[in-house]
């Protein structure tokens, strides 16, 4: 899977949460930096006060101030015209990765998983429609006349979004939500065709979901990317709660979807259960 998701940018009404809060304690002001900050994407790399605007869904004049602010504090670089996000902004990720407890629990198996299959692994959560990839294998395979040669990997790389409608990631991590919960988020919503095998179709999608529900692991072909299948399965905490999923791609030249399943799930399954009180 590559990294070239496509997500619409969220306006300064669409921002959440995860906790209610109360009006008179919600700081407006900051609301629609971050949806300013956000509108940046892969569609968009560079932005003028007004498409700013267009995308964060405020005023021309807020967005060109905001814009102005970021880049007085570093976030962003600018023309004078334009702006594009700066290497500042890595530092949330980077502080992320560096102190949350999912990234660094995760790690060792992604790691050891990698090794012992000469297969790709990741982890990632959900983050609206999109995947965030929080965890990966350091390294990929290939074969080269001198056997197998580990090389750094491509595309799934640490912070990597990628559309969850269309990923073995992201239909576990749908499937993990109440049904009310996953009526709501599909309910209205746009499910772009990446490829020719994408299911687009609200009620095949929906079905698909609950399938998904069954068997508790998710086998995604070519839907995302043309020669690539992925298979994820839940990671839960004690609580039995979905935190994350953990996943694991291979062309279909090297691996069916059934060999997949028959020697990959039973790994992919084995470290959920170990990590579980890690989680």
């Amino acid at each position: 899977m590559s990294a070239a998701s496509t997500p619409s940018a969220r306006t300064a009404g669409e921002l959440q949460t995860n906790k209610p809060i109360a009006k008179a304690d919600l700081i407006e002001g900051m609301a629609k930096g971050m949806a300013v900050l956000e509108s940046f994407d892969t569609q968009r790399q560079r932005l003028n006060a007004t498409l700013a605007a267009e995308r964060a869904g405020i005023t021309r004049a807020a967005a060109r101030r905001h814009l102005l602010t970021l880049a007085h504090l570093g976030y962003l670089e600018t023309d004078g015209s334009y702006f594009w996000l700066a290497a500042k902004v890595l530092r949330f990720s980077g502080s992320y990765l560096a102190s949350a407890r999912l990234p660094r629990a995760i790690q060792p198996t992604l790691n050891r998983l990698a090794a012992q299959t000469q297969e790709s692994f990741s982890a990632g959560v959900l983050d609206g429609d999109e995947v965030v990839i929080v965890g990966r294998s350091g390294y990929e395979w290939k074969n080269s006349s001198e056997g197998a040669v580990r090389v750094l990997a491509y595309g799934l790389h640490l912070g990597a979004r990628l559309p969850a409608h269309a990923t073995s990631t992201g239909r576990v991590l749908l499937a993990a939500q109440p049904k009310t919960a996953f009526t709501q988020w599909l309910k209205g919503r746009s499910l772009p065709r990446l490829t020719t095998r994408t299911i687009i179709d609200p009620k095949l999608f929906r079905a698909v979901i609950a399938q998904v529900r069954v068997d508790d692991y998710c086998l995604a072909v070519e839907e995302h990317e043309l020669g690539v299948h992925a298979l994820a399965v839940p990671l839960r905490n004690m609580q039995g709660k979905t935190v994350a999923a953990l996943n694991v791609v291979a062309s279909p030249q090297r691996l069916t979807g059934q060999m997949m399943q028959r020697d990959l799930l039973p790994l992919l399954l084995d470290a959920a259960r170990e990590l579980r009180p890690l989680l």
